[in-house]
């Protein structure tokens, strides 16, 4: 039993430990100048495409995990699939921008959401996301991966330079994380703090 308990622990220090870890951010092309001196860069999320755990795409693990739900408990999985997308607004892009404007603001440069009359806009594309899981004794982070474009706003095209956030770590200190949203959650806390990190070397 104490073996037993033992183990569990592990896991779990193992997870978390994962969270305090330094995050890497790829700068693939192109320059985040254009930012110095900014006050304001709008934020858009783009979750058009991307896979989620073992499914090729997030349409295939909705479907699977609400006809489960559902089975189980008639409109259960409905309820469930409807919080997944919820999460996005509710839980996943406020702790982004909030976390990316606490760590840029002795660079005096803050998020805002639906301004495309700032100047510059970052597009955070998710790519992947595996959501881990909680049943008590045993966890796993949730992980995210990211690919961000910084581009001019009155011009998307203009892209200005492209970021990628790979395995981004989430979940909760004390692992009290069982819900999905949560763990996801804050994987998009800790990209936007990495993100910030990687501005405040960057920006004049």
């Amino acid at each position: 039993m104490k073996s037993l308990v033992f183990a569990a622990s592990a896991v779990v220090s193992l997870c978390l430990s994962d969270v305090s870890f330094a995050q890497r951010v790829d700068l693939k092309s192109g320059s985040v100048d254009a930012l110095s001196g900014e006050k304001n860069v709008n934020i858009e999320y783009d979750y058009s495409s991307f896979g989620v755990g073992k499914f090729a795409t997030e349409k295939e693990y909705l479907d699977k995990k609400a006809a489960e739900y559902n089975a189980k408990e008639a409109g259960k999985g409905d309820a469930w699939q409807k919080d997944w997308v919820d999460d996005r607004k509710n839980k996943y892009e406020p702790k982004f921008e909030e976390l990316f404007s606490k760590g840029l603001a002795d660079k005096g440069l803050t998020a805002v959401h639906g301004r495309p009359d700032t100047k510059y806009t970052f597009i955070v594309k998710t790519k992947f996301v595996e959501p881990g899981f909680n049943v008590g004794v045993v966890r796993k982070n949730a992980s995210v991966d990211y690919e961000i474009e910084l581009v001019e706003s009155a011009n998307k095209s203009a892209k200005l330079a492209e970021i990628v956030l790979a395995k981004v770590p989430g979940g909760q200190f004390g692992g009290y994380d069982f819900d999905t949203g949560v763990r996801i959650a804050e994987s998009y806390a800790k990209a936007g703090k990495s993100l910030a990190a990687f501005l405040d070397k960057k920006l004049k």
